[in-house]
């Protein structure tokens, strides 16, 4: 526990960086901090306490976490400063020679987040406290509500699959969970508050149970009978994991949304192998074709990454090819970042900067026609739609089920609730469905 005579009416800031587990895991963070005593420091003041939780997924993320922790260090110049996360684990010795920090904590240490700040007011040098990849064993709980309506439950951490260019499973560990039961709770305290909406977040989240003997589809049963939680979505789901069983009881829910982030990451089968991914296209597509025959209206989200070695000009065509025929609502595209350490820097041909850039392009110009065809084919019909928390004054937001974007004129008292609305026309950059609550 922490000290709360040291850190009584103390402030606090955070800065979060990277995927919605770590927002999850910040939010813990804060948790602990408040019971002690500390509150969010408000805009323009100083921070006694800055938590900065970093992501290491690229070269880029990285350049950001740097950056994000000399700005806490500019903007709280008397603060400890706390650097934890997936940079913090892969690199700590890189973040402890910044000047400013006072403490970095690896994966492994952020169970044990309040025993290392009771040291901080008397430590006058940066402390580092990381753990080997095989000591990463504890998961740690946490959920957390974004600026938005909707909450995010981690129910898994770590991976075991050492794809050639992740450097995830080094930064968080093997695979590992809570119980259900204890993923049961925490939605029924979301339910207490008033929440409506959780998504379910996890590194690997469709491998949850490998270290309680228990199942993802039978954590997703037990969560379906939660009362006060109108929707569960799945954040991401190897294609692998997604079990015709798991599709099918989502296609019955009362509560799980038709609504599937899926990582396919190539169209090429030849670079798929190189990636060391554990499945094919012909896969893939029956994972899709089986959603869309059982829910035609489910949304699905696709993962791609271009331009990682291996990926020849022809390789390529034949991924995009087959991407651009297959039946998805969007996709998501990253440009490879080499990463060091990951066996991807063993594999022959490298992508050029500039094909990067012309690869991606081209699969966001099909992801923008997939999502803009999937949503007309909803206009004219009425759909329930959450509305979320806007910081806009004139338009209110929310999502229908399968994740269709709507919007309607401003009105704080939809906040955190479901009304149906007929979808109308797209929104001036297409980005959204102008809609008219049906009241």
């Amino acid at each position: 526990m922490i000290d709360s005579t040291i850190f009584k009416d103390k402030k606090v800031a955070f800065y979060t960086l990277g995927c919605k587990l770590n927002f999850s895991e910040t939010s813990t963070f804060g948790q602990i901090l408040a019971e002690a005593g500390f509150r969010t420091a408000k805009a323009g003041e100083f921070a006694d306490l800055c938590i900065v939780n970093t992501c290491s997924v690229t070269d880029v993320a990285d350049k950001k976490c740097r950056q994000a922790i000399h700005k806490m260090i500019k903007q709280h110049p008397s603060a400890k400063i706390v650097v934890t996360g997936c940079y913090a684990q892969l690199q700590p010795n890189e973040v402890a020679q910044i000047e400013g920090v006072d403490l970095v904590l690896g994966a492994e240490q952020k169970k044990d987040f309040s025993t290392y700040l009771d040291q901080l007011e008397s430590n006058n040098s940066v402390e580092v406290f990381t753990s080997p990849l095989k000591e990463i064993k504890t998961f740690v709980p946490s959920c957390s509500k974004g600026d938005r309506t909707r909450y995010f439950l981690k129910v898994q951490d770590g991976c075991d699959y050492f794809c050639t260019y992740c450097t995830i499973p080094y930064a968080r560990g093997f695979s590992r969970n809570g119980s259900i039961d204890s993923i049961v709770n925490q939605a029924k305290l979301v339910a207490e508050e008033g929440g409506k909406e959780i998504v379910l977040t996890g590194v690997n989240t469709g491998d949850f149970g490998k270290s309680t003997n228990e199942s993802f589809i039978d954590l997703i049963r037990r969560l379906d009978d939660v009362s006060g939680i109108d929707r569960f979505r799945i954040s991401s789901i190897e294609p692998n994991l997604l079990t015709d069983e798991i599709i099918d009881f989502v296609a019955q829910s009362k509560r799980f949304m038709p609504h599937f982030h899926i990582p396919l990451q190539s169209g090429s089968d030849e670079v798929l192998k190189l990636m060391h991914r554990r499945y094919d296209t012909a896969l893939f597509t029956h994972k899709v074709e089986r959603i869309k025959e059982v829910m035609p209206h489910a949304f699905i989200g696709v993962a791609v990454i271009v331009g990682t070695r291996g990926e020849t000009d022809e390789y390529f065509k034949r991924a995009s090819n087959y991407i651009k025929e297959l039946a998805v609502s969007q996709l998501h595209v990253f440009s490879y970042s080499e990463r060091a350490g990951t066996l991807a820097l063993k594999i022959d041909h490298i992508v050029s900067p500039e094909k990067k850039k012309e690869r991606s392009h081209l699969l966001l110009e099909y992801s923008e026609e997939k999502r803009k065809g999937f949503y007309q084919q909803f206009i004219g019909q009425t759909m329930p739609v959450l509305f979320e928390h806007s910081k806009s004054q004139e338009i209110m937001g929310g999502f229908t089920p399968n994740y269709i974007r709507v919007e309607v004129p401003y009105d704080s008292n939809l906040n955190n609730k479901i009304y149906p609305v007929q979808l109308i026309e797209f929104n001036d950059d297409q980005s959204a469905i102008r809609g008219e609550i049906i009241y």
